[in-house]
């Protein structure tokens, strides 16, 4: 089975820290029994996610995700089939942007329809690494 890694970003639609609190906790119990790992980068203009797992579960989340009215914008950045997992021991890691590379004025004015798959993949290498 195909181990597919796969890059989205989204605008919250709605955000506070009961709504991610929520997109967490049921993250982690789906993902767990899904075999998906990942990370969520997020804050209130964006939410950058990676997920990783089976080819077919993570193109089973990603519809649901694009379904989901707590999303808007939703564009997949990468797509890959990696030999490893960046996030293998994480059903779901949260990163409160910590780790971020482009500001609020850079996001309201494009940079993700400029930025490579590689650049927006060092931002997950970075958060996995302060894992």
């Amino acid at each position: 089975m195909a181990l597919q890694q796969l890059i989205y970003a989204s605008r919250p639609f709605g955000y506070d820290s009961s709504v991610l609190a929520g997109i967490l906790s049921k993250a982690r119990v789906s993902n767990k029994q899904n075999d998906i790992t990942g990370s969520l980068i997020c804050r209130s203009d964006i939410y950058l996610q990676l997920i990783e797992g089976p080819s077919e579960k993570i193109d089973t989340l990603f519809e649901k995700i694009r379904r989901d009215d707590r999303h808007v914008e939703v564009t997949v950045l990468s797509r890959a089939q990696p030999q490893d997992r960046l996030f293998p021991e994480w059903d779901m890691k949260h990163d409160p942007a910590h780790s971020w590379l482009w500001s609020p004025d850079e996001i309201h004015d494009g940079i993700l329809q400029t930025v490579s798959a590689d650049q927006v993949r060092a931002v997950f290498i970075r958060s996995s690494e302060a894992s």
